[in-house]
């Protein structure tokens, strides 16, 4: 058992070195943005702080961190300031950053640059099935869904990606 309240400090960083990528990536999958990202990972971590909870196990923990993000996400991209934000000039070119993936580069700039392009609902859904290993029934509970409802974000999603790769003419789509 893991017991927050116990010491809520030595417990957060254990919860960011663990599960502070996963918060990072979900977070990254609703808001698009690199700093955005980093605030909801804080306020995450926060907020695990204050509630001080016991969890049985390091997944129940990782679960609730990770709904706790979803709904922060959720939180922030209806926020009055986040409409408010002025856009960066076309022109900008931000730097490079280097590739993770298991493939080359480019494609995993347009398999991650056609994620980026769904919708919200879609996105959320097929970031937390592919990238975070969720089972259907896990992601219904993270997202506050019924399982059915899951599989048709999935399902929808997953067309809709292969849609975005045939175009691309990337041939990727049939990986999916």
């Amino acid at each position: 058992m893991i017991d927050v309240a116990a010491n809520p400090p030595d417990a957060a960083e254990v919860a960011l070195n663990k599960f502070g990528n996963d918060i990072l990536r979900l977070a990254y999958s609703y808001l698009k943005t690199r700093e955005d990202a980093e605030d909801v990972v804080q306020d995450t971590l926060i907020k695990f702080m204050q509630v001080g909870g016991k969890y049985e196990t390091e997944e129940k923990m990782k679960s609730w961190l990770l709904q706790v993000a979803a709904n922060l996400c959720r939180d922030l991209l209806k926020s009055a300031a986040r409409k408010k934000q002025v856009a960066l000039p076309e022109d900008y070119d931000p730097p490079a950053e280097e590739s993770s993936g298991g493939g080359t580069p480019d494609t995993d700039n347009e398999v991650m640059e056609a994620v980026m392009s769904l919708p919200e609902k879609y996105r959320s859904a097929i970031h937390l099935y592919y990238m975070e290993e969720y089972s259907i029934k896990e992601i219904a509970e993270i997202l506050k869904k019924r399982e059915s409802t899951v599989k048709s974000l999935l399902k929808r999603g997953r067309e809709r990606l292969a849609k975005k790769l045939e175009e691309g003419d990337g041939g990727y789509a049939g990986r999916i």
